[in-house]
Parts: C-alpha cells; sequence; structure tokens
C-alpha cells in the first residue's frame, strides 16, 4: 500500500487546514468504545474502523436518520476503505479485507449515494467494476464492455430481484420465464478473444472498458483451446468468450505442499493462488500453477460473411454454452436451467448444503434471465446488467482479530494451542474460537496475538485459522506478541512434555487425575466395549468430571438469558453486546475426581451440576402450504458463539401438574409410604417421591387462591443413566478389565485373559508368563497388565482406589462366565479386515472368542480364514498369496453358526 492521500478522504485531515492549522484531528475512539455512541453520529463515525464488525454495524446503518455533513463525512471514510480494497484486490492480488467486510462498505456506499445523491460522482468506488486496471500488462479496450454483476445476501432480496424482472418485462402470469442457474465461481473473469477460431487474446477484466492483455499466461491454461474445435463451417470469424480462472481444490493443495516444501508462504485460498500465478510475468511459471477455465458469457459474436445464411442466431444463453461444448471450451457441468423461483430455491439450497463437494471453490449462485432479447429489453446500469443477479452465500473467509492463543488439554493428554478470536460470522455461525494443533503449527502459520488474521469455515468443518494478513502489521508491530507454550498443564498444573523425542506433540503426563484425561476413561469405561452404560455419554462424562468446558473466556461471549437465536433466511444476526456489569459465574468443582468414585453417586449430588452450551442459530422459513395456510420451518444453521449454563442432570424448575379427578380418587386410595412426603404437603399435585420443591407460586384461580409447587427432580436420561450403572454393577470380569483402562487392552484380549484366570484376584497376581501362556496373549499386553496391578498396590495409587471402591461396590467380584454359545470356532484361528456392515471390527472379533475360536491380528500359514469386508488391505492380499480361504460377512456369519462354510 502506498502513503497517497486519496482525493476523498478529507475525514482524515486537519480542520484547520494543512500542516500549519492548530487543530488536532480527532483520535480514533478505540472499537469497545463504539458500541456506546449513536449511530450516525459524528462520535460514531470517527470511531469506525476498517473491521468486520464495523462493517456489520455498518449494514444496520439508517442512513436516512443521518444529515448532510455527516452523510458525507460516513462517505469519504468508507469510500477511502473501498478504494484501498479494491487496489489490494484487484492490483496487489493481497485482498487485507474480507469478501464480506468489503460487500457491507460498498453497500453502504450505495444506499448512502442513493439517499444523498450529491455525493454520488463518476470517479465514487460504485461505478466500478473492479479495480483500476494494473500498469504491468499492456493495457487493451474490450471489443464490448464487460460487465460485473449485482450482489444480493437475502432470498428476499433476491425475490424482489426475479419479481422486478417479471414486471419489467410485462411477463404474463402462470407463463414459465428459462432462467440459467450458475454456481458463482471465485476465481478471476477473463474474456477471450477468438478470431477465425485462432484465440488472439485472453484480457483481464480490468475496469470493464479496459482490460490486462494476459494473453501469453492465458495460453498455458490447459483447459484453454488454442483453436476452437469442430467443423470449419461452425467457426465463427470473431467472437468473444466471457468466463473464469480458477484453481481446483485438488490443484490448490498440492500447490500448497509444494510452496511449503521450497520454503514459502502458502496461499491463503485458491482464489489467490490463481490470481498471482494468472498475473505472473514469466509465463512459464503460470504454466506450473494447473489453472482452469469456464466459460459463462458470450460478448461480441460474428459468423463472416463465409458462414452468412449457414448459422442460426444465437438466441439465449444455453445455445452459447451449446456452442462453446462443440467447440472444446469448458463450460461448468453444475449449470441448470430452471423455469420457477421455486427451482432457483432448490438450487440454492443444494449447493449451500454442498458447497465443498464440488471441484473448486464457490460464492455464491448466479441467476441470469436466458433469452438474450429479453436480456436487451432489461438492459443494464452504469455497471451491472438487470438481467442477471448473484445471490452470495454467508463468507466462508472473513477477517477478525486474533485475541489471545490458550492452550487446552485433549482426552488423551494431547495440549493444543487453541486461537481465540474476536466472534466473527462466517458460513453459518459465529466462531470465536479454534484449534491451531500443536506448536509448530502456530510458527508455520506465521501467527501473532494481536494479528488480524483470515478464518475459513466451509459448512459443517471445523473452522480453520489460514494464517495473518500481513498488511495489517504495519504501524502495530510493538502491539503484537509470539506465543509461548505453556511450560505446565492448565487442567492440573502437571510439567509438559514430548510423549517421546521428536514428537511434535506436548502431552500431560498425568494420566490419574488430570480432569481432561479422567473424561476420556470416564466415556471409555461407559461405552459398549466396557459397562455399556448407555446414557453415560461423552457430554454426561464432561458433566461429571469437567463441567467448565466451553466456558467462556470473558463476558463477551456470555449470554445467560439467549437459548437460541432466530434470523430470516440469508440474514445474519445482530451483534452481541453484553449488559454492564455482567460477570461470568463461579467455577464449579467436578463431582467427580476420579473413576473410583463413579458407582458412589447419588442424584442429589449431581442436582447443581451445569455444564455450558453454545445458543443455536436458528433460520425461521415461511411456506405456503396447498391448502394455502402458511407453515413456519425451523433450521439450525450453526452455532452463535454466545454461551449459557443449563442443568446437566436435573430438569429446570417447572410448576408441578395438577392431578385430575381420576388421579386424585386413586391416591385417596393407596397407601401412604415414607416417600409421600411431598404428596401430603401438596395433594392436589403430581410431585414425584423424586423431585425437590423449589419455590412455592401463588396463583389465583376461579375456586380463589392456590399454592402451586416449583419442582425440579433427575431428568429421565438421569434416572436411566443410574438403572444402567446398577446392571454395571453385575457386569462380566472381561468388561470390567476393560474397563479399568489398561493401555493396550481391548475386548478380546480381556476376554482371553478372564476366561483364563476367572477372577480379579487371580488376574491381580498373575505374573507375565503366567499371561503369556495364554493363546492370544502376547508379552506387550501381559507386561502393561502387570504393570497396572503392580501399581494399584502402591499406597495411595489411584488405580488401587479404583479397585478398592469398586469391589466395594460389588464390581468385578463375581467369577467369570462361560460362553453358552455353540463352540463352532474351537481350533480355529481367523483374521478380520476391512469394515463390515454388521459388526464392528471389536465386535467381529468378540463374536469369533465367544465360540471357541481365535481372532488373530495378522495372517500367517496357522490362520484359518480370513473375514474381507470393504477397503480391506494388505492382509486380504497376503491371504490370496498363502492359499488361505477369504469369507465374506454373509460367509461369516454361516461360519459363525455352523463352523464351516
Amino acid at each position: 500500500m502506498t502513503d497517497e492521500q486519496l482525493a476523498w478522504d478529507f475525514d482524515a485531515m486537519m480542520a484547520g487546514g494543512g500542516e500549519s492549522g492548530n487543530t488536532a484531528v480527532p483520535a480514533l475512539v478505540a472499537d469497545e468504545g463504539i458500541t456506546h455512541l449513536a449511530p450516525g453520529s459524528e462520535a460514531w463515525i470517527a470511531a469506525l474502523t476498517p473491521t468486520d464488525a464495523d462493517a456489520v454495524r455498518l449494514d444496520r446503518l439508517d442512513v436516512d436518520t443521518l444529515n448532510a455533513e455527516n452523510a458525507a463525512r460516513l462517505w469519504a471514510r468508507v469510500a477511502a476503505w473501498v478504494e484501498s480494497d479494491q487496489i489490494a484486490y484487484y492490483i496487489d492480488d493481497a485482498p487485507v479485507s474480507s469478501d464480506a467486510a468489503y460487500d457491507a462498505r460498498l453497500r453502504c456506499l450505495q444506499r448512502l449515494e442513493a439517499a444523498f445523491p450529491a455525493l454520488d460522482n463518476p470517479q465514487s468506488p460504485t461505478h466500478r467494476v473492479g479495480g483500476t486496471f494494473s500498469n504491468d500488462f499492456t493495457s487493451v479496450r474490450h471489443p464490448s464492455r464487460m460487465m460485473s454483476l449485482d450482489d444480493v445476501f437475502s432470498i428476499e432480496e433476491l425475490s424482489d430481484w426475479y419479481d422486478s424482472v417479471i414486471r419489467d418485462l410485462d411477463w404474463p402470469e402462470g407463463k414459465a420465464l428459462p432462467m440459467s442457474c450458475e454456481v458463482k465461481i471465485d476465481g478471476l473473469a477473463l474474456n477471450l478473444i477468438y478470431r477465425n477460431g485462432v484465440l488472439e487474446q485472453g484480457l483481464t477484466r480490468g475496469d470493464g472498458v479496459t482490460g490486462e492483455d494476459i494473453t501469453l499466461n492465458v495460453r498455458t491454461i490447459g483447459s484453454i483451446p488454442a483453436n476452437l474445435g469442430g467443423d470449419k463451417s461452425d467457426i465463427p470469424e470473431f467472437v468473444e468468450i466471457r468466463g473464469e480462472v480458477f484453481m481446483r481444490w485438488d490443484d490448490f493443495h498440492e500447490l500448497n505442499r509444494e510452496q511449503e516444501d521450497a520454503g514459502r508462504a502458502p496461499f491463503a485460498n485458491p482464489r489467490n493462488a490463481a490470481a498471482g500465478s494468472l498475473r505472473q510475468k514469466d509465463p512459464r511459471i503460470t504454466a506450473t500453477r494447473r489453472l482452469s477455465f469456464y466459460a459463462h458469457g458470450l460478448g461480441t459474436l460474428r459468423w463472416g460473411a463465409n458462414s452468412a445464411g449457414r448459422h442460426d442466431q444465437v438466441n439465449d444463453q444455453s445455445e452459447a454454452y451449446a456452442l462453446y461444448e462443440k467447440w472444446g471450451v469448458p463450460v461448468s457441468p453444475h449449470n441448470r436451467t430452471v423455469t420457477s423461483f421455486s427451482e432457483i430455491l432448490a438450487m440454492i439450497d443444494y449447493y449451500g448444503e454442498h458447497r465443498g463437494d464440488i471441484e473448486h471453490a464457490l460464492d455464491g449462485i448466479v441467476v441470469k434471465v436466458d433469452d438474450l432479447a429479453l436480456q436487451r429489453t432489461l438492459g443494464a446500469t452504469s455497471r451491472a446488467p438487470r438481467w442477471a443477479i448473484a445471490y452470495k452465500y454467508p463468507p466462508e473467509e472473513v477477517n477478525t482479530e486474533l485475541l489471545d492463543i490458550t492452550v487446552q488439554v485433549g482426552r488423551t493428554g494431547r495440549v493444543t494451542p487453541v486461537a481465540i478470536l474476536k466472534p466473527v460470522y462466517v458460513a453459518g455461525s459465529t466462531v470465536a474460537r479454534t484449534t491451531l494443533h500443536n506448536p509448530s503449527e502456530v510458527k508455520r502459520k506465521n501467527v501473532l496475538i494481536g494479528d488480524t488474521v483470515v478464518v475459513r469455515k466451509a459448512g459443517d468443518v471445523i473452522p480453520e485459522l489460514v494464517g495473518p494478513v500481513l498488511e495489517r502489521r504495519k504501524g502495530r508491530e510493538n502491539e503484537l506478541r509470539e506465543f509461548v507454550m505453556p511450560e505446565r498443564c492448565p487442567s492440573c498444573g502437571a510439567t509438559l512434555a514430548p510423549a517421546k523425542e521428536g514428537d511434535k506433540d506436548i502431552r500431560c503426563p498425568n494420566v490419574e487425575s488430570c480432569p481432561a484425561q479422567l473424561t476420556e476413561r470416564v466415556i471409555s469405561l461407559a461405552s459398549r466395549k466396557a459397562f455399556d452404560i448407555e446414557h453415560l455419554g461423552d457430554q454426561s462424562a464432561i458433566a461429571l468430571t469437567n463441567p467448565e468446558e466451553n466456558r467462556p473466556d470473558s463476558v463477551a461471549t456470555y449470554a445467560p438469558n439467549i437459548t437460541e437465536i432466530l434470523v430470516k433466511p440469508g440474514e445474519e444476526p445482530e451483534p452481541y453486546e453484553p449488559v454492564e456489569g455482567l460477570q461470568l459465574p463461579e467455577r464449579q468443582t467436578p463431582v467427580l475426581s476420579s473413576e473410583a468414585g463413579l458407582f458412589a453417586l447419588t442424584a442429589a449430588d449431581l442436582r447443581d451440576v451445569r455444564v455450558w452450551r453454545e445458543a443455536p442459530i436458528i433460520e425461521i422459513h415461511e411456506t405456503v402450504g396447498a391448502n394455502g395456510r402458511k407453515k413456519k420451518t425451523r433450521k439450525r444453521v450453526g452455532g452463535s458463539g454466545l454461551w449459557h449454563q443449563v442443568p446437566a442432570f436435573w430438569t429446570a424448575p417447572a410448576p408441578a401438574k395438577k392431578l385430575t379427578a381420576k388421579q386424585l380418587a386413586a391416591r385417596a386410595g393407596a397407601e401412604t409410604t415414607a416417600d409421600d412426603v411431598a404428596v401430603t404437603a401438596y395433594p392436589d399435585y403430581d410431585v414425584p417421591a423424586d423431585a425437590v420443591v423449589v419455590r412455592v407460586e401463588h396463583k389465583k384461580t376461579r375456586a380463589g387462591e392456590t399454592d402451586v409447587p416449583v419442582v425440579v427432580r433427575p431428568g429421565e436420561n438421569t434416572r436411566k443413566m443410574f438403572d444402567e450403572m446398577d446392571k454395571a454393577r453385575h457386569a462380566d470380569l472381561w468388561r470390567v478389565l476393560v474397563a479399568l483402562s489398561i493401555r493396550r487392552l481391548g475386548p478380546p484380549t480381556a476376554r482371553l485373559i478372564a476366561s483364563s484366570l476367572g477372577s480379579l484376584d487371580a488376574i491381580e497376581e498373575a505374573s507375565v508368563d503366567e499371561l503369556t501362556q495364554i493363546d492370544g496373549v502376547g508379552p506387550e499386553i501381559a507386561e502393561s497388565v502387570v504393570h497396572w496391578f503392580t501399581a494399584a498396590k502402591e499406597p495411595g495409587d489411584w488405580r488401587g482406589e479404583t479397585l478398592r471402591a469398586w469391589r466395594a461396590a460389588g464390581v468385578g467380584v463375581a467369577a467369570a462366565e462361560k460362553s453358552t454359545l455353540p463352540q463352532t470356532l474351537a481350533g480355529k484361528t481367523v483374521v478380520v479386515t476391512g469394515s463390515l456392515e454388521g459388526y464392528s471390527r471389536d465386535s467381529a472379533k468378540e463374536a469369533i472368542l465367544e465360540r471357541g475360536g481365535k481372532a488373530a491380528g495378522s495372517v500367517s500359514k496357522k490362520t484359518d480364514y480370513v473375514v474381507v469386508g470393504a477397503n480391506a488391505g494388505s492382509k486380504a492380499t497376503k491371504a490370496e498369496e498363502l492359499g488361505i480361504p477369504m469369507l465374506d460377512e454373509a460367509q461369516f456369519e454361516t461360519l459363525l453358526e455352523t463352523g464351516e462354510v
């Protein structure tokens, strides 16, 4: 960027005029203060900054409330930013603003110019199709003007455009209007000029009238033909083919790998990569970049005297695309012809859900009137046609501020850096944090705390911090700092270190009491391969061991009274501003500090446990049914980034239900027990025995005043969880072994050990030699089992505490049960490889073991059968080499039943 003063940036000039003035430039107000200023006021305008958050504020501003002076002041400020954005995007190929922020600023200028016509002038950025062209390439005038498209960002705006087309054409009601629907490629516009079938020039869009001659680079793009194909009689004398140059995702990822291998910075996105590649001064570099091209428009077309009368006039867009395919010019395979607004919406919905599934980046859907004569009737504005529109999806890349980098402990002890971001709306949800994987990744991405960073989110994919906007560092170097990996675990305080030398990942070695790792063990012991406590899943385990997971870092994202945010289709939620004086609640102490206490828990222990939940963004769609009635449907489109607390195991307070006359009569005839204390206190209401009355509400009824008890009680899933925990006390011995989280010990081997030794006491005293004598138990697993039980005997060791507590609760005291299934596989060794539909890897091995067989992990001459599922690997190859019978899933089931195939 240059230091040149832009002509209309008078807001930055001194009020006294030039250097001799005595009046200082008013200091910009910090971003935090803008929320307390009146929108549109002079102070509010001065406090605006070129950030995504303030771009959203511009979108919300009602420009009709401004006076002429403030309108001019705001126009000057925003116009300067838009021009800077255009130079960075179109000239430097190094954008400093996100697409969403640029679009919001441009819309603000357009609204200002509409409300205050004196601000509208030919030099306004709103009248530029693109940025002014670069002088690095020869300037060439387009044979016919190359226009841009107007954008809309909501379904309502799109509907208004569609209705205006119908109205302006005076189109008969009920008659289909053919239109083309095309995915909007996030690339660079290109005008290809062919004379007598030979590629003569390739021009960038430039300002729409004049572009840059990049013909040499265009000739290196393999999908652009140097000569049009087909019969000579079908080749025109002159044609302009408009389209988009882009980089496919696979080519983009390959290019970035090559960049990193060469020690160069990777490109932020395919659009930047394509722009940088297409405008290389050395075509040999462009040739290595694997660019692609799709045609999407038609400029001038002349058939010439020799073809006169032999060719019909091209009447619509679809016919032009058919010609392109005949000539060998690629056209997007995703184009559709539609005849109604509902079909347009169907395409928008489809590619909104499959945005990441096609070969290139896309940022919207382009809708065009197909008939060229109707296009001419509708005409154009100074920059865009009226017969086409671009509906833009919520941006998948935005810029925001990197407020901090903290760390979180994974459930296996891995410590991961996490980027704490200024909350920003991207791809349908608000993002406030994202993982940075490991310290090496932080260095590779070259991010500093305080940077303006690019955040990418595609669909349901986890948000990614792409990298810093380096231009935004200028003048702010003293405000930035490097991330330093902590030496101690933030969850438990243990000293951090790699598990082994050379590992990129840093781990917490405190296996026994680190809350994050305890969560993982509780999840494991409750899983199907262990105690099979169905209602003790991930979320319940987190609530028991680490209820403060997802706790907001500040009140900026703490919204205690917001449980969901409702928006219209295509609408973004309003920015959240916490009320003054709001504070985060005190941290909770987990009810479970070790798995030893699991079976001693009671429902009462869980009453006050609360967990953090993110308020979802819900899109409300309104449709009209066949009966003419309006119907509203809800669609969850993402998270808001705002958090609140909810009860984890108990219900929220609710008034007790009043009993019916029939229920009262049944109660009167029943015997009263000790559990019916609440019943006698509130005889007219249904107050369950396990409920707690938290308050009484006084209500007036026709019969007079009455006291209504408000109750809480364990939730239905909580009650089921305790029922399943009671059953787990009598779990098979092998399940108990798996639940102890002994390293390397899975269900198949645990079955072998339990079946062979018969009791927990015997396993506890077994030596490595005794264990390895069991067929199927190797030395590593044997050593791991012995190490675990040896450590359990040490005073105060968590393993011993777990054993003693579980035994006291009746867990693991029963002898191992022998399988009652027919031993159809006795003496046989079976290997399972690949994915089976009806079995997981572990359940397939269990099925073999339960029938007396040996479930081996590798193929050898001793193997009797190899069961081959989908995506089988080298084991299937080896079985074929050794001539061992290979079975599919149906044959495997026959083998289990009969022992033969």
